[in-house]
């Protein structure tokens, strides 16, 4: 049975939330239930939180569908101990500040032609946002920065790795993947160069680091139930407006070649995440050019991973 994780404050709490069949699950309760706990034989440690679950990823993989299950086969009243209603959720990002929050620009032929770039990047591009201050949860409100002008959408897929990895290859890659989410890649255009041969070239840091600038979520998807992750939907609206519409079948670099370019550079740990790109559609693409403003909302979808819903202050 299908179902997705997330992170979430709950009378000012934080709680590992599991959402199937639209139901919200506190999975802590859950996992405080005596007759649970003895009818498994399960450990009787409880992770604090989601990212504590990513690092024991592979235990917890193969016990949150027995959860899901002996949730469902128990008496209404235990399932309302644990139900939780979507209005007392003020959702965080999945993952609280994990180590790694490693970007990619120019990765969708599409966008690189909207952004007038002539040379495809030979290898995955990538940057990285400080995971602390940059990442909030759905239906958050994000400041505008004082010192730019042109702050910019991005949809994004986001990979959530499951194991640590160092020099991986093929489908050793693609099972690093602990799950996936959305993240809307917002991103500062006033720096983008005026001419390719700009000495310094775009300031990333400025761009793409300002508090807020990685809303995520709701949930992760656990990697088992994205049978085709190179071919989702991705939109973003603006106010109900569409802007961006593509499928990850456009990518430059696959996911495996992305984790394997930086398995190469780097080791990754479970929880790190990966924002594969955006698409065509940005603000600065447009003709002319269209850039946030305060009061509005955006809603980025992927297919059968949800719907990140983030406003502008």
């Amino acid at each position: 049975m299908k179902y997705q994780i997330g992170s979430g404050l709950v009378s000012r709490q934080e709680r590992i939330i599991l959402c199937t069949q639209g139901q919200y699950i506190d999975v802590l309760t859950v996992l405080s239930d005596a007759h649970f706990i003895e009818a498994l034989a399960l450990s009787r440690e409880k992770p604090a939180s989601l990212l504590q679950m990513m690092q024991r990823w592979p235990y917890w993989q193969a016990t949150l569908p027995t959860l899901v299950e002996y949730w469902w086969g128990s008496s209404e009243q235990i399932r309302q101990q644990s139900l939780l209603k979507t209005d007392d959720i003020h959702w965080l990002p999945p993952l609280m500040y994990p180590s790694k929050l490693i970007c990619l620009g120019a990765n969708y032929n599409d966008h690189n032609a909207e952004m007038e770039n002539t040379r495809p990047p030979k290898f995955p591009y990538c940057f990285l946002k400080p995971p602390t201050t940059t990442l909030v949860g759905s239906g958050e409100t994000v400041l505008l920065p004082e010192y730019a002008k042109m702050i910019d959408w991005e949809v994004e897929l986001a990979v959530i790795i499951g194991q640590r990895v160092r020099h991986v290859q093929g489908e050793a890659a693609l099972a690093s993947i602990a799950g996936y989410s959305i993240v809307n890649d917002l991103s500062a255009r006033d720096w983008v160069p005026k001419t390719e041969h700009s000495y310094f070239g775009l300031d990333w840091v400025m761009s793409k680091d300002f508090d807020g600038a990685a809303p995520m979520g709701p949930f992760i998807t656990p990697a088992e139930f994205v049978q085709t992750p190179q071919a989702l939907t991705l939109t973003l609206t603006v106010n109900g407006q569409g802007k961006q519409h593509s499928n990850t079948a456009s990518m430059v670099f696959s996911i495996q070649e992305i984790i394997e370019h930086l398995t190469t550079i780097m080791t990754l740990e479970p929880g790190d995440i990966i924002a594969t790109g955006t698409p065509s559609g940005v603000g600065y693409g447009r003709k002319p050019p269209e850039f946030l403003r305060s009061g509005d909302r955006m809603v980025a979808e992927i297919e059968g991973l949800g719907r990140l819903e983030t406003e502008i202050k």
